[in-house]
Formats: structure tokens, C-alpha cells, sequence
């Protein structure tokens, strides 16, 4: 069968399915949570996430919605720092640990001018842990300048997404496999830590594949390096996939999808394994069981440990 995705070109098609962005303040960042997340202490931290605006990356990935809540044009020098001074306000606590997510890489100076990377590192310097998130491809000398700037450790989130040799290259994000483990491998000889993000079920697989990569990805990434692998179910809404829904190509997961893969991770016993649980109620068919089935995941997320099952007699689930 063929397909409307084409084999060239794909970054213009993906921008040509595209709806109109959020409006945003340069001053301000688009989004901001708390959440518990288990450490490779054991600990479980006070986790913020602080959403940055800031410019779209350059790679416009086949399943990336973060574009909605991104500029067109680079912040002005003070811009990031001022966005974390109203995150800390609103929140009222000092963390211990930090997201910094900024749509992107951190590491793309066209994001998050370098500049401010010692105003930056002041405003977290209570914490003992801060994630960003970067392209494989911008892993160099600027992640050691802001590592050094920290008082805490650092750690970097790369979207891995998936292994599979044919999907990968389609998802328009522009590198390899080797240079992932290349990446990887810089920053856990720099001290860095690393966690990976793992698609479960892009475009093009079906759920039985789905969980079969996703397997497969998380393993890949932990014996890479990475301490931490997310699995993120694969959410349309961001235009392209939508059309790709349209056509066949693509469908969400299941939350048994995600609960699945999650569970064969876990057995890996390679690293922290996390699903994500963002908006889980989407890919879910059943609201007998749904919050059972959250918590379930919720607790193997600070456990590591999955316990039975849910069963639920309106859906059949067990």
C-alpha cells in the first residue's frame, strides 16, 4: 500500500498539516507541574517541570505537537531566567529536582542563549538534580559548561524514540542509531546522566509491534547508558499524525499497549523504567477501570515493581 507520507521532502508536509500555535508570553513559561519521581537513590523527589518558551527546534519530527507552544523567533538575553523567577513564584517551594523543558534542545543556542546559562544555573541551584532535553546531534562542549555551572548533578533527556530500522528514519529526526550511542556515551564519560524517551506505537506499527520496539528501544538505550527510559504513548493532535490517522498509518495505543510495555521494560532490570501517564485517560476505552489501571502504573513509576492485573468485568480487562 502506499503511502500520503512521502519519502522527500517530509519536513515541508509536516509543516503543511500544521493548525495555527498557542499565543504566548516570551516573559512567561507555557506550562508548569509538580510531580513525585523515584531517584536512583531510592528517594523520591519533589519534581518541577518548567515548561520554557522559547524558539521551535530546526527538526519538526513527524510526532512532535510541542510546536503549539513555541515562538517563531529567539527569546531576548534574560528572557529564560526571568521565565524560572515566575515558575519559582508560582510554585512556592524549593525543589529538589528540575525540569527544564523547552519544547526542543536546550542546547540549541537559537533556544536558550548560552549567555544566560550562569543565570539559568543560579535560579536551580537548590536543587540536586536538573534534566534538560536536547537533540543527540547538539551533545558537545556546551553541556559541559552548564554542567559545570550547577551545584547539583545534571542530567539529559534525547528522544530515542524508536530502534525500528524503518520507522526511525521516518519520524524526521535526523540521526542515527550510533549517533545516539555516541551522544550517550560523551555524557556518561562527562559525568551526565541520561534518560531516554521511547515512543510506544509511532506511525506505521501496529500494537503488537508497538510493544515489541518499545521493548526493544528501552533496552537499546539502557545498555547505551541511560539510566532513566520514558515511555510515551504516541498522542495525535499535532496535524500530521492526524492525517496519517486518516489514512490508516497511524493509531494511538491502548493503555494495555503502554501497561505492557512498560511491565517486559521493567523485566529488563537495566534502569528506571517510567510510563508516561500524560493524559493517560485518552488511551483508555474502559472508565470502570481507568483509575485503577492509572494508579497501577503511578505506583510501579515510584515502586519499579508492577502488581497484579486489574480485572474488570465491564471491559474484560485482566
Amino acid at each position: 500500500m502506499n503511502s500520503i507520507y512521502p519519502d522527500e521532502n517530509r519536513t515541508g508536509w509536516i509543516l503543511s498539516q500544521r493548525g495555527p500555535r498557542a499565543p504566548l508570553n516570551e516573559w512567561q513559561p507555557s506550562g508548569l507541574f509538580l510531580e513525585q519521581e523515584l531517584a536512583s537513590s531510592g528517594r523520591i523527589l519533589r519534581s518541577a517541570g518548567i515548561l520554557l518558551t522559547n524558539k521551535e527546534c530546526p527538526w519538526h519530527c513527524l510526532m512532535c505537537d510541542l510546536w503549539k507552544h513555541t515562538l517563531t523567533h529567539s527569546v531576548p538575553l534574560g528572557a529564560i531566567p526571568r521565565q524560572i523567577d515566575y515558575a519559582l513564584a508560582e510554585l512556592g517551594i524549593k525543589p529538589d529536582q528540575f525540569k527544564l523543558y523547552n519544547s526542543g534542545s536546550f542546547f540549541d543556542s537559537a533556544a536558550i542563549p548560552p549567555a544566560d546559562y550562569p543565570a539559568i544555573a543560579e535560579r536551580v541551584s537548590s536543587a540536586q538534580n536538573v534534566i534538560v532535553e536536547s537533540h543527540p546531534r547538539l551533545i558537545g562542549e556546551r553541556v559541559l559548561r552548564f554542567r559545570d555551572l550547577l551545584h547539583g548533578s545534571l542530567e539529559v533527556a534525547m528522544g530515542l524514540e524508536t530502534i525500528h530500522p524503518e520507522v526511525l528514519p521516518r519520524l524526521n529526526k535526523r540521526f542515527t542509531l550510533e549517533q545516539f550511542a555516541r551522544s550517550t556515551e560523551f555524557l556518561r564519560k562527562n559525568d551526565v546522566a541520561v534518560r531516554a524517551f521511547v515512543l510506544v506505537k509511532p506511525p506505521f506499527l501496529n500494537e503488537l509491534e508497538a510493544i515489541q520496539w518499545a521493548v526493544k528501544s528501552a533496552q537499546f538505550a539502557l545498555t547505551c547508558g541511560a539510566g532513566v527510559v520514558s515511555l510515551i504513548p504516541t498522542r495525535g493532535g499535532n496535524g500530521a499524525l492526524d492525517r496519517l490517522m486518516q489514512a490508516g498509518e497511524f493509531s494511538p495505543p491502548s493503555l494495555s499497549a503502554l501497561e505492557q510495555s512498560l511491565e517486559l521494560s521493567l523485566k529488563l532490570r537495566a534502569g528506571r523504567v517510567f510510563a508516561d501517564t500524560w493524559d493517560l485517560e485518552k488511551f483508555s476505552s474502559c472508565s470502570a477501570c481507568f483509575k485503577a489501571r492509572e494508579q497501577r502504573l503511578n505506583t510501579a513509576n515510584l515502586t519499579q515493581i508492577l502488581i497484579p492485573n486489574v480485572r474488570c468485568s465491564a471491559c474484560g480487562a485482566e
